[in-house]
């Protein structure tokens, strides 16, 4: 028997979700901060592509915010009708713990994003060897 590539499973489910950012991230130990997109069809397969962004800074700007929603609108557009799922996981240097920056980071996603994107997002943490989500694929 023979496994599908990862491309071809869809997510169906917030720990699906989960799981396949472990899976991408493994091992999910980083010493500098980045940002990981990937972009979900609204039968949960995702888009043949990962963006990592590296050399990413400690806490969001409005100018790197901009540029990410201009990155997925077009993604959106092209790809995905202006619909599905936009599935962000932050990676960092340190311990697992949710800190206060990680949610600036969820405060500021939040801001850009509820309102101004069709479809949906959620934002995984990658850090210290585990994946968790810090804002979770809708139901």
């Amino acid at each position: 028997m023979t496994t599908p590539p990862l491309a071809d499973v869809p997510i169906r489910s917030a720990s699906e979700l989960t799981d396949r950012w472990a899976a991408v991230l493994d091992p999910p130990i980083f010493g500098a901060h980045s940002l990981w997109l990937m972009w979900l069809d609204d039968d949960g397969r995702p888009l043949p592509v990962v963006i990592p962004v590296e050399d990413m800074p400690r806490l969001p700007s409005h100018a790197l915010l901009s540029g990410l929603l201009s990155v997925h609108e077009g993604i959106a557009a092209e790809h995905l009708a202006g619909g599905g799922h936009f599935a962000l996981a932050l990676c960092r240097p340190g311990r697992p713990e949710i800190t206060d920056d990680d949610d600036a980071w969820v405060d500021a996603l939040s801001e850009v994003l509820d309102d101004r994107i069709d479809g949906s997002w959620s934002l995984h943490l990658a850090a210290g060897g585990r994946v968790q989500p810090l804002v979770d694929l809708p139901a």
